[in-house]
């Protein structure tokens, strides 16, 4: 027996291809008018054109659907590479804090946290989804060192973990937006503690 596909994993192409940008656009719309918790497959139908059968056979579910369009969305995200060290961080910072300061964006943060409590194959799709994230900017430190900037075998998942961990405390714990202040103040403790070694792997 053919093991059914995780939420979305479904390849766009064509006419598939118009069915994924017209639920997803319908998902993003909805969520800056509402919550997560409100967010239905028939909203999504009306608002997309989409009939609901199709919106489950490809999705199976709302959190299927939100999965799908956070990977769209976070896609976007830049990884920096200005050729300094403490500015690639604020780029980054900054990229993550735009990102999450927007409502729609917010709700699907909040939303999957609090369906991955529940749904394993929510968690692990959203775990993937942050450990890929991860990966990918790590170039950053990567380069850092190459440079010289920062100590050699600095733990550059250590330094990102640093940098996102304060941005999304307040969104997801306090539920708050990320001010300039915090921003600032999450660029230069990592900044300055990957300089001075903190992040060094031991042994």
């Amino acid at each position: 027996m053919t093991e059914r596909p995780p939420h979305g994993s479904a390849r766009p192409g064509g006419r598939t291809a118009r069915t994924r940008a017209a639920v997803l656009a319908a998902a993003y719309e909805e969520l800056d008018r509402d919550s997560f918790a409100a967010l239905t497959l028939d909203r999504l139908a009306r608002r997309s054109g989409v009939h609901v059968s199709t919106i489950r056979r490809r999705w199976r579910t709302v959190e299927g659907v939100v999965v799908d369009l956070l990977a769209e969305r976070s896609s976007t995200l830049p990884t920096p590479d200005t050729g300094d060290f403490r500015r690639d961080l604020m780029e980054l910072t900054q990229a993550i804090a735009d990102f999450n300061n927007a409502l729609r964006n917010r709700n699907v943060m909040q939303g999957l946290i609090a369906a991955a409590a529940h749904d394993t194959e929510v968690e692990k799709i959203l775990r993937n989804a942050f450990v890929r994230r991860t990966e990918e900017v790590t170039v950053i430190v990567r380069n850092a060192v190459e440079r010289g900037d920062i100590p050699e075998e600095t733990d550059g998942r250590e330094v990102i973990a640093s940098l996102g961990a304060p941005l999304y405390y307040r969104v997801l714990i306090l539920r708050g937006s990320i001010d300039e202040r915090l921003v600032h103040t999450t660029v230069e403790v990592t900044y300055q503690a990957a300089r001075s070694g903190v992040f060094v792997r031991k042994g």
